[in-house]
């Protein structure tokens, strides 16, 4: 049986502890909530960010994550700061900073070695350097071990120690927290990883699991990340079978369900900075062994097609109504990557207007989460919901909640339209029967 280890710090405890001066660089999705988390445990906790526009926001109360409320960020005594200077009193360093892909989707660890040149000049004798970000095993020690070694001056495992704790945190989940889900952590040495459980211990209340290697840990992360894009893609190719034969996939997966052993993924849309990307990480590792991937590179390609069948689907369904097309009206909902996050990188929503745009359709999108400005920078003009009546085509890219608990929301089309429930929030028995109803 596992066990889910709790340090002496996870209990109750009167004040805040002082064994350790915490310092966690970048402030993102990510790296905000654990500084947050840590400040209301720990005496003297640093978050650090390049963009002193996020640090102004944040000392002003405000997340634009909306990770964490006003409230709770202003009363956990979290210092931010953007000036390096601040961090050489640290003693304990997270780095939670992006991992992305090139063009050519390989690894990116440009923002990694960043935060490495970052923290290196401030690394003393028995500091710890503890990596979240996503990464392929071997990154921490063969790639930021050395490279720390190199502008610190001082040696890996010897005087300062690093250590692995994977990122767990889902963007606008409220139930399934950093202080609810284990926590995985791994060192260098049995002592380090001791003061690493120790800390995030006093953070999680659900403990840590101590993994036997920091490179058991970073295998972890980039498995469960590639086993959700494929279980994803399998649902997605599912799907296009089901639509073939005239039936509904979810209504498929409804009936599947009721056995005890199936896992119900939905198809939808995959993309974001985590399970669209990730799976590149472990494929670029696993070419570097002599491995070519076949599943885990098929389930890419097929979930990066899907944004072009949806968009095709959709213009079927509005030819088959009849009536012209290019002057259709047509609301678009959602535009993140995700329901519930206002987070914009690499949203297959944005795709899909551009795809349906290439129609010449013009497509006017609404979204409950982004503001204005952070879509316009990624070319899409957004528009009052209240503008969106009267549709021939409503899609529903992006079900936020806000979308789901509207009365009525599906009457903001005409009564001959075409509604594209592209992750099937709702279900066709519910819709009117003059409405043409698609889902995946």
């Amino acid at each position: 049986m596992k066990e889910f280890a709790h340090t002496p710090y996870g209990g109750a405890f009167v004040g805040k502890l002082c064994h350790e001066t915490v310092a966690v660089i970048g402030l993102g999705y990510v790296g905000l909530p654990l500084a947050v988390r840590l400040a209301e445990k720990f005496e003297n906790v640093l978050g650090f960010d390049i963009s002193e526009t996020r640090i102004d926001r944040l000392k002003s109360g405000f997340d634009d994550t909306r990770e964490v409320v006003r409230e709770r960020l202003q009363e956990s005594g979290l210092r931010v700061s953007s000036s390096t200077a601040d961090l050489a009193e640290a003693t304990f360093f997270i780095v939670a900073v992006p991992t992305p892909i090139t063009n050519s989707k390989q690894p990116d660890l440009r923002p990694l070695e960043q935060a490495c040149r970052t923290v290196g000049p401030y690394l003393k004798k028995r500091d710890i350097v503890v990596f979240e970000s996503t990464v392929y095993p071997g990154v921490t020690e063969n790639f930021c071990g050395p490279l720390l070694s190199e502008i610190s001056g001082l040696r890996a495992g010897v005087d300062f120690n690093l250590g692995y704790s994977p990122e767990r945190i889902n963007p606008g989940d409220k139930v399934n927290t950093l202080e609810t889900i284990v926590k995985n952590v791994s060192a260098d040495t049995p002592e380090a990883l001791d003061r690493v459980a120790a800390v995030y211990g006093a953070a999680v209340d659900a403990g840590v699991f101590r993994c036997s290697s920091i490179r058991v840990a970073e295998a972890s992360k980039v498995m469960e990340n590639t086993q959700r894009d494929v279980n994803i893609a399998l649902m997605n190719e599912l799907s296009l079978i089901c639509q073939r034969i005239g039936v509904s996939s979810n209504e498929v997966i409804d009936a599947a369900s009721t056995k005890w052993n199936f896992v119900p993924f939905r198809a939808g849309l995959v993309g974001g900075h985590c399970i669209g990307v990730d799976p590149y990480y472990l494929a670029a590792l696993s070419e570097q062994v002599g491995h070519h991937p076949e599943i885990i590179l098929a389930g890419r390609r097929l979930n990066d097609a899907m944004v072009s069948h949806v968009a095709n689907a959709l213009m079927r369904r509005l030819v088959m109504r009849g009536g012209p097309v290019r002057s259709a009206r047509v609301g678009f909902f959602g535009i993140t990557f995700k329901e519930n996050v206002p987070d914009l990188r690499n949203s297959k929503a944005i795709e899909l207007i551009a795809a349906l745009a290439s129609f010449g359709l013009h497509v006017m999108a609404s979204d409950a989460c982004s503001s204005v400005d952070e879509a316009a920078r990624e070319g899409v003009t957004l528009v009052d919901a209240s503008e969106l009546v009267d549709l021939d085509l409503l899609v529903l890219a992006v079900p936020h909640r806000e979308y789901l608990v509207e009365p009525e929301f599906v009457k903001r089309l005409r009564p001959d339209g075409v509604f594209g429930d592209i992750r099937g929030a709702f279900r066709q028995h519910t819709m009117p029967s003059s409405i043409s109803y698609w889902s995946l």
